[in-house]
């Protein structure tokens, strides 16, 4: 894979022999995110979870406190006064039948983060082709299946982002932006470590957290020492 230039000269200031500790690697991502937009910073921890069995998957989300610093666009299925209440704590979009055409056949998908009453389900549930593969479909453990809809959309503009495993059993998380000052990168990795970390499926064996990398999306990858992560 062929690498631009500003990638291979920030890659240099990177020591692949190393781990680093939470403070270094967060200042090197910062100082390796050059790219002209505000660049974010994003966590990929590899586990040594299998996915494959129920018991060892991972899903959850926590409230970063001092949030990803992207404007998140909600939308909420409800109908009655769960709509009005949705509409009232700030929801970007509400609606429930009338927007299954819309998704489906016309492919809109200007939203980034789906809540939904659980009477809603059903009509939800028909969405789950469009919705699934793109990682929208709400979920109780997400706390997007909810009939508390205002706390909800409260978390969700407040900074609250979802964890699961991926196929390869690697979880990738934003924790906000280049342009956040060192110490609100380091609350919002150490707010998700123990959220990762409590959620620690009792089957797992060996190694919970085989490498934990920070990196920009532009940026090479920064690996963090686990060891101290862990104790």
């Amino acid at each position: 894979m062929k690498r631009g230039k500003r990638y291979v000269e920030a890659a240099k200031a990177v020591d692949r022999s190393i781990q680093y500790d939470t403070t270094e690697a967060i200042a090197l991502v910062k100082k390796n995110a050059s790219a002209k937009f505000d660049e974010t910073v994003e966590v990929h921890i590899r586990t040594g979870c299998d996915g494959r069995h129920a018991e060892q998957q991972i899903r959850g989300a926590v409230v970063l406190p001092h949030g990803t610093g992207k404007t998140v666009r909600i939308l909420v299925f409800a109908k009655g006064p769960k709509a009005d209440e949705a509409e009232a704590a700030g929801a970007d979009f509400v609606g429930a039948e009338e927007l299954i055409p819309k998704i489906q056949n016309e492919g809109w998908l200007d939203f980034d983060v789906v809540v939904a009453t659980p009477d809603m389900m059903g009509v939800v549930g028909r969405l789950g082709r469009v919705l699934g593969p793109k990682g929208l479909m709400p979920n109780p453990k997400a706390g997007t299946v909810t009939m508390d809809v205002t706390k909800a959309i409260n978390d969700i503009k407040a900074g609250k982002i979802e964890y699961r495993l991926d196929k390869n059993n690697i979880v990738h998380v934003p924790i906000g932006k280049a342009s956040f000052d060192e110490q609100k990168l380091a609350d919002n990795f150490q707010t998700l470590i123990d959220a990762i970390m409590k959620v620690k499926p009792s089957a797992v064996k060996g190694a919970y957290l085989k490498s934990v990398t920070l990196t920009s999306t532009m940026g090479p990858g920064v690996k963090l020492n686990v060891a101290k992560l862990v104790n």
